[in-house]
């Protein structure tokens, strides 16, 4: 089972290394590798190498570096903030690195994790902005992969864009008021027209377009982000939600929302639950319209976080009601609703050409009613039925229909916590489906698809939901 809530065993950190020394202890191919990382920052480097390669005393000339041509000794650690070890020799490594820790100098012994006091991440350098990858010394090959991708990813005008911002900080700290209207004052540089221009080389034109933003963020504007916050599983998020996330004061989520989807927003956003979920209701509708609107008209970017699709059964009507009618900003942002997921966790096909042509998206409360919804008769006439939070009334919902007149013998596809690693997949029919009531140990959200369709469906990682009645009878 994969996890996404391991912990770090070595912790990520920037040092300032200006006009300190970092010390180099080898000779070869290692030390050079050393070289160059470090070469990329702005220290002085000085390498120790009573016979030095003819590429590190070549790279050393070249970069200004200090080549100390003799012996090790443990007194040419003295004054450095980091020091490797890179000699090769696993014996006269650990020599080093037990001088440079007498020194309480934090110290890395190249290939040797277990001597480590850090590990040197692969970079990318856009100066003042960098990106470190690190693995904990387990994988150098993966980092590097990583690297090459995130190079790709960010433009060569990162650096000179990083270092308009820095120089207009103080100015826009004066002029823009803090909070809100300062962060997105800063999102609009980044992402807008001053980015345009230092994209092309256009510096001037990036400043103006700097000061003109100055001029307009005069105040904070509420607005508000309904996402659908998918399934579960976080890489389901959609890139539009992960921005808003990035950029929200306040991030309202449901009870269902997993804590790793949240994680995703900004570190100092005030979280907060809100519950919407069965049995368990924090605030109740009214309350939660009541809050958005408030931190609203607070100036606050809000995102209300919403299990799966706002727009299924996520009763964002109401809060867009009420946001309307308080004159709050706000936009809806799509998120892949339980029955997509589900369907994708069984490889099922919702339509199939001359099977099933429609879907209906139902809650089990549908059929509580004296008489059957209209879309019943549209389940009868051959359409994909997909059921949401229907474990506790699957009895209902299967006699129901068989009284309609769907044949029994329908296919059934359940999914608990779809998308999720540890889902749970059963197959069956519709007269299995009564059984599912038993099984209280499912007690994360279930998602029942019904129809002809789902015979189309993968069950090889399937459990038959008759199984278990078997097993109770049997027991």
């Amino acid at each position: 089972m994969v996890t996404t809530n391991a912990k770090l065993n070595a912790f990520p950190v920037f040092m300032r290394v200006k006009n300190r020394s970092v010390v180099i202890v080898g000779s070869g191919e290692e030390a050079l590798a050393k070289a160059r990382l470090i070469g990329q920052s702005s220290a002085t480097l000085r390498i120790v190498a009573h016979e030095a390669d003819a590429s590190l005393r070549d790279w050393a000339a070249r970069n200004s570096a200090e080549l100390i041509g003799q012996d090790y000794r443990a007194d040419l650690l003295d004054g450095a903030c980091l020091v490797f070890a890179a000699t090769g020799d696993e014996e006269r490594d650990a020599s080093i690195v037990a001088d440079a820790r007498a020194r309480g100098i934090p110290v890395n012994a190249v290939d040797r994790p277990h001597m480590c006091d850090f590990f040197t991440p692969a970079l990318v350098n856009r100066a003042p902005v960098a990106v470190a990858i690190g693995t904990e010394g387990a994988g150098p090959v993966l980092a590097q992969m990583i690297r090459a991708r995130i190079d790709r990813m960010l433009s060569p005008a990162l650096g000179p864009l990083a270092s308009l911002a820095a120089g207009l900080r103080y100015r826009v700290e004066r002029l823009v008021p803090r909070g809100s209207a300062r962060r997105a004052f800063w999102t609009d540089f980044f992402e807008g027209a001053p980015a345009r221009h230092m994209e092309v080389g256009h510096i001037s034109e990036a400043r103006e377009a700097a000061a003109q933003l100055m001029q307009r963020r005069t105040e904070a504007r509420g607005h508000v982000a309904l996402i659908g916050a998918g399934p579960g599983a976080e890489d389901l998020l959609t890139l539009r939600a992960q921005r808003l996330l990035m950029q929200a004061d306040v991030i309202l989520f449901d009870a269902l929302v997993p804590e790793a989807v949240v994680a995703m927003g900004r570190r100092d956003a005030e979280r907060l639950a809100v519950g919407k979920r069965k049995g368990c209701h924090s605030k109740s509708q009214a309350e939660i319209n009541e809050l958005i609107v408030s931190l609203g008209r607070e100036g606050k970017r809000v995102v209300r976080l919403k299990s799966g699709d706002p727009l299924v059964f996520g009763r964002a009507g109401e809060e867009m009601a009420a946001l309307r009618e308080a004159g709050i900003s706000y936009e809806v942002v799509p998120g892949v609703t339980a029955a997509f997921a589900a369907a994708a966790d069984f490889e099922l096909p919702l339509t199939l050409r001359g099977v099933a042509s429609s879907m209906v998206f139902t809650t089990g409360h549908d059929l509580k009613g004296d008489t059957l919804p209209d879309w019943g008769k549209l389940a009868i006439a051959g359409a994909t039925v997909a059921v949401y939070m229907g474990r506790s009334i699957a009895a209902q919902v299967a006699s129901r229909l068989i009284e309609a007149g769907l044949s029994p013998d329908t296919a059934v596809a359940v999914v608990e916590n779809a998308s999720l690693p540890h889902r749970r997949l059963f197959h069956g029919t519709l007269a299995d489906l009564p059984s599912l009531e038993e099984r209280t140990e499912l007690d994360g959200p279930v998602m029942t698809i019904i129809g002809d369709a789902v015979a189309g469906a993968n069950f090889e990682n399937s459990t038959p939901i008759a199984a278990h009645r078997l097993v109770r009878v049997a027991a």
